[in-house]
């Protein structure tokens, strides 16, 4: 089982920023390629698949702690990263894919190479400085303790 480093973020807000205006770039380029003439929306959906994989996850939560179970079949744990928030995850890695000649001659392949990207919100606030992930057998497992709730008090004003 291998351990996966996590950084923790104030925001995730560029990373998903700088994600979007790769795809944004992208979708123009398909675009261009007609001459300006065609589908924008689909040019960014095809953009967004060639760009970007989104890996099946499941968030569950027990006794104070979310857990989040990310599939990155074929993903060398050195690839992940984490970054963390008290909101949210983002759960980023390169998938590569080469072909060599001397492995015989390549009839098909739908094996693809590219950036895997997920970013999820948690339904509560987080503890991200307890946050823990590993990797083992094409998956990722995040736990994360919950945030103690902040409660309002009256505070008394004392007369002076």
């Amino acid at each position: 089982m291998a351990n996966v480093p996590m950084t923790q973020k104030n925001s995730i807000v560029d990373q998903i920023e700088q994600l979007h205006q790769r795809i944004a770039q992208r979708a123009y380029e398909f675009f261009r390629g007609r001459d300006g003439w065609g589908d924008s929306f689909g040019d960014w959906l095809a953009a967004e698949r060639e760009l970007v994989s989104q890996p099946a996850v499941e968030l569950r939560e027990k006794d104070g702690t979310f857990t989040l179970a990310a599939a990155l079949p074929g993903v060398d744990a050195k690839d992940i990263t984490v970054d963390i928030t008290p909101q949210d995850v983002v759960i980023k890695a390169s998938t590569e894919h080469k072909h060599s000649e001397d492995k015989g001659q390549v009839h098909r392949c739908e094996f693809t190479a590219g950036q895997v990207f997920r970013s999820l919100t948690f339904p509560k606030a987080v503890e991200a400085t307890k946050a823990k992930a590993e990797y083992h057998n094409g998956m990722l497992n995040i736990t994360v303790p919950i945030a103690s709730e902040a409660t309002a008090k009256r505070v008394e004003i004392k007369a002076a």
